[in-house]
């Protein structure tokens, strides 16, 4: 579809070039050294969904939720950058403006191109949403930034890509992200959002603008990102607001009563010159637009072109203010020729307040249910790209019709928005990122079932139980023979427990080879029965280990042994007992007797034991009180009392036992909505805690906040640590900032840090770390102590927009129920990243069930099935992980060669393990058995620029410059990791058989 009028526009531009030759910095505005410059931006913040959809959003439809129509702003800015040169403007969200491209003709596509490689439409961010930073795993916090700089890449060239990120709205800023925007060659970071108490301090001190170290592994420069903070969010100053959404009063210049150009320009002056006093260089920045501004882009810059005019004016009076259209990076490029040294900031924007109360650490846990189903959703993203890239153009045209990621991978980008994964939009538009992700998953299972007959040999009815978390699959429920596939994404072999919902007694399991598998069949626990419902109709689970070797799968046949068989076990009851311990080769669990409550962890490996008690409370939601009116909400956390309430009314839980051969568990009721089994599998040198909490009561008028709190003997001095974005840790100190000296008005939600995927404590000798499925809130709230918030549910709104309190009512409408894991491991300081640092792997790239009746036909005639299939010709080593394998010209699929993305990744830093930290050499050439690689190029992060071609401006922090060292010369038989080190790669391979992918090792 063109929009109207279009055909006209590219003669109007045409004639109006005047603007500076070219992109990037070459293209920016003149500047006058010896006046302060005010720079200018126009922008629009257009969230990829929060009060309204994306697509509501889009298209403009439901504005009496809000006013907003994505593509009226870009159609009206487009029209009025043309219509004068010296405009500017920035975008950033590549969601929506991929989705307006495709309306566009030909000639509005060339129009939009002249105006980026004027540099007078500028990309910042460039991912496909500006994503959260606090609830973000790195993993598709990579992919969604890659994705849409591929986007800018391919339709707008060099001139496309971003030098500039821009994370203007997010509510903190984290240390991972921040590495990651340096390694994909970003100059600076511009942020909005900063703690009150941090703000106030940098504005007096002039230092809004620093220098951000990133990573204390990488040698510097290589993490080292610019970051200023914006004077007003991303606002524009007090009384310049100009868009249709607002009401300041426009710019009258002509002989009339309204005339009020002097007091305008007096105001605009004032401003300037008070930014100026907490600003360090003769330029400053000004953001001009908000949320969804610019739908009447004719409004703004009309007015912006009468006060740069009459500001300017001034100067022939002695005015030493100059003002000019500009851009982030045109402003960069000034601070840069500035040649002066930042301070250096090395750890991060964690929690942020806005106000002594209004800590936003809530978000940390909002909505747990969507924040496990964006972190499962990526995990099956992961493996449905691997698939792709194994099989070959097999999987995107195959037996089970057209496959496609692409679908799934837009999904999962868009839930990296700073209002989807946080859990902060409404809830229609919660359920509307689910749905989202859900179409995803559905391509995706097509294009895994065609990969997994390819390279099996075998066209098998592949079913995929999504519902196996509460034990609902239909097959496995009724049939006397099943087959089970379990895929592993990872680079090391895994074993693997399967449980499967069935109702025979007894079953025999036999391996890829034929062998027989030990298995055991427990009866579904009645948390599981209440949560289901009326979903499934199994009464017992089929247990049984699958080791699945690295980067393949492993297929295993199930059958239902009749009562006579002599190879059926004999049903067994669950003893009722008060249970004392369980215990398998690894680890030895206590629970005391009388309040049937976990009571000390033993590590039998090392025999070390720890006093460990653990158990569930819940902090009281504030409606606010005398102090401040605030209340705890989606975004904020904020209890009415530092003492959190246990859920179990009385001292003690009931629990019971279940105790085979192959597990062994402890179920503990702490009340008609909060449960825990404790399991212990055979070979597992960790604690699992299953967790299931929900539908949260509220009919006593209080929300609540539910946490599971860990209390032990570790002498912790007020430190812990949590992890950023899954990858680094920081260390956190109760009531301390590094940066500030911190004024602690909220006692827990001050102390409260985003989770991602672990946290630990640790005194001289030992270290308990708790390692989550999904990103949560957690803290030490006293020594000894760790904790968890798993869910909440909360009766009134925070006031920060969203304009509805989050009380998720579930599938039931009676409350939301959320069942999740923690695994605990106790561990000497110097082993436990030996432990966590793998386990982790494991839980965000997890070994993925697929099932069959059996039986199948050959996927080609005379092909031989193949029941274990690795891609890999040997293991990785243990500190290496495979990132990403994924097919990077799916498009041009019609050949036996390809190109693949392939990133590998480091998983230690410097000094926690003593073997896992060191450097480590991996041969890319002799790595696959699925293609032959025939040749190797070493890309940025972002997998948009050849390594080689990324240069980035060196800033120089106060402590002292650090020069920039070359990169290795790539030898693809010899690639060195060095710790936390991302490697990036596009792989030119070719497939065994001719455009069909491989037939295995």
């Amino acid at each position: 579809m063109a929009v109207p009028g279009a055909a006209a526009v590219p003669l109007l531009l045409l004639g109006a070039v005047t603007a500076a030759a070219g992109c990037g910095y070459q293209s920016c505005p003149a500047t006058r050294p010896d006046l302060l410059n005010v720079h200018l931006v126009p922008h629009t913040h257009d969230d990829v969904g929060w009060l309204k959809t994306v697509e509501q959003y889009f298209y403009g439809v439901r504005n009496e939720v809000q006013h907003a129509g994505v593509q009226y702003i870009l159609d009206s800015v487009v029209a009025q950058l043309v219509a004068d040169p010296s405009r500017r403007f920035i975008y950033a969200e590549v969601a929506f403006l991929a989705r307006w491209w495709r309306q566009q003709d030909e000639a509005m596509r060339r129009t939009v191109r002249q105006l980026v490689e004027q540099g007078r439409l500028e990309f910042v961010g460039g991912g496909w949403c500006m994503s959260d930073e606090a609830a973000a795993h790195y993993s598709p916090a990579i992919e969604q930034l890659a994705l849409g700089r591929r986007f800018l890449r391919r339709e707008f060239g060099a001139c496309g890509t971003p030098r500039v990120a821009w994370q203007i709205d997010p509510f903190g800023h984290s240390r991972q992200l921040a590495a990651i925007f340096a390694q994909m060659g970003y100059d600076g970071l511009f942020v909005g959002r900063v703690d009150h108490q941090d703000k106030a301090t940098r504005e007096e001190l002039r230092e809004m603008e620093l220098l951000w170290r990133a990573s204390g592994n990488l040698p510097p420069p290589a993490a080292d990102l610019f970051t200023g903070i914006l004077p007003n969010v991303y606002n524009p100053p007090s009384g310049f607001c100009w868009d249709q959404l607002c009401s300041d009063p426009p710019v009258v210049d002509e002989d009339s009563e309204e005339n009020n150009v002097d007091s305008i320009v007096s105001s605009f002056l004032q401003i300037a010159a008070s930014q100026a006093e907490r600003y360090r260089t003769n330029h400053i920045i000004m953001t001009m637009g908000s949320d969804f501004h610019y739908e009447n882009a004719n409004l703004w810059f009309k007015n912006m072109d009468k006060l740069i005019a009459h500001v300017n004016a001034r100067q022939a009076n002695g005015s030493r203010v100059h003002v000019l259209y500009s851009t982030p990076s045109c402003y960069l490029w000034e601070l840069y020729q500035a040649n002066l040294s930042w301070s250096l900031k090395t750890d991060d924007f964690f929690p942020y307040a806005d106000g002594p109360h209004q800590f936003w650490t809530g978000y940390f846990t909002s909505r747990p249910a969507f924040k496990r189903y964006e972190r499962l959703s990526n995990n099956f993203l992961q493996i449905c790209s691997q698939l792709e890239a194994l099989a070959g153009p097999a999987a995107r045209e195959g037996p089970y019709g057209p496959g496609n990621s692409s679908v799934l991978r837009e999904a999962v980008a868009v839930a990296q928005h700073h209002d989807a994964v946080t859990g902060t939009e409404k809830q229609h538009v919660a359920d509307d990122y689910a749905r989202q992700l859900a179409v995803g998953w559905e391509s995706c299972q097509l294009l895994v079932a065609n990969a997994l007959a390819s390279l099996s040999g075998s066209k098998e009815n592949f079913i995929f139980c999504n519902a196996l978390n509460i034990s609902v699959c239909p097959l496995t429920e009724a049939a006397g023979r099943f087959t089970v596939i379990l895929y592993n994404p990872l680079g090391r072999r895994v074993s693997w427990p399967i449980r499967l919902p069935v109702n025979g007694t007894s079953y025999a399991v036999t391996d890829p080879e034929g062998q027989s598998v030990p298995s055991e069949v427990i009866p579904i626990s009645n948390f599981t029965h209440r949560l289901r419902g009326d979903g499934g109709s199994a009464t017992r689970e089929l247990l049984f280990q699958a080791s699945v070797p690295p980067l393949g799968f492993s297929t295993f046949a199930v059958s239902r042994l009749s009562r006579g068989d002599p190879r059926a076990h004999p049903a067994r009851a669950p003893a009722l007992s008060q249970p004392r311990e369980i215990q398998n080769e690894h680890v030895r669990v206590l629970f005391d007797p009388l309040t049937g409550h976990l009571k000390e962890i033993q590590n039998l490996d090392k025999s070390i034991s720890l006093p460990v008690f653990q158990s569930f409370y819940w902090y009281n939601a504030s409606v606010g009180n005398d102090e401040s009116s605030q209340a705890s909400g989606a975004y904020i956390f904020r209890p009415n009392s530092s003492e959190p309430i246990p859920v179990s009314g009385s001292k003690r839980v009931s629990a019971h036992l279940v105790k085979n051969a192959l597990v062994q568990e402890v179920h503990q009721n702490f009340s008609s909505w909060c449960s825990q089994v404790v399991r212990l599998h055979a070979g597992q040198p960790y604690v699992e805690l299953e967790w299931t909490v929900g539908p949260i009561p509220v009919a006593d008028g209080w929300g609540k906040e539910i946490i599971s709190r860990f209390e032990t003997t570790l002498q912790t001095n007020a430190r812990f640590y949590t992890d950023s974005n899954g990858r680094q840790i920081l260390e956190r100190r109760r009531d301390y900032r590094p940066t500030w000296n911190l004024s602690q008005t909220e006692p827990v939600a001050g102390n409260y840090y985003p989770v991602n995927s672990r946290i630990f404590i640790k005194d001289k000798k030992f270290q308990l770390t708790v390692l989550t499925d999904r990103s949560q809130g957690g803290s030490s709230i006293f020594d000894g102590s760790l904790e968890l918030m798993v869910h909440r549910r909360l009766l009134y709104d925070d006031n920060r927009g969203v304009g509805e309190p989050l009380v998720e009512l579930g599938a039931s409408k009676q409350g939301l129920v959320v069942r999740g894991r923690h695994l605990v491991l106790l561990d000497t300081v110097e082993s436990a990243a030996d432990q966590h640092r793998p386990l982790a792997q494991e839980l965000f790239m997890a070994p993925y069930v697929v099932l069959a009746p059996g039986g199948g036909p050959s996927y080609r005639r005379g092909q031989p099935g193949l029941r274990q299939f690795s891609a890999l010709r040997h293991e990785l080593p243990p500190n290496v992980h495979l990132l990403t394998l994924t097919p990077w010209d799916a498009v041009e699929t019609r050949t036996d060669a390809g190109t693949l993305l392939l990133r590998l990744e480091h998983q230690f830093e410097r000094g926690e393990s003593a073997n896992g930290s060191q450097p480590v050499t991996v041969d890319l050439l002799n790595l696959f058995s699925a293609f032959t690689v025939t040749s190797v190029q070493e890309m940025s992060l972002g997998a948009d620029l050849p390594l080689g071609d990324v240069s980035r401006l060196v800033w120089s922090p106060d402590t002292g410059p650090a020069k920039p060292r070359p990169g290795p010369r790539l030898d693809p038989s010899q690639v060195t990791l060095q710790p936390m080190e991302i490697r990036t790669f596009l792989a030119t391979v070719q497939y065994q058989v001719a455009g069909t992918g491989p037939r295995g090792p």
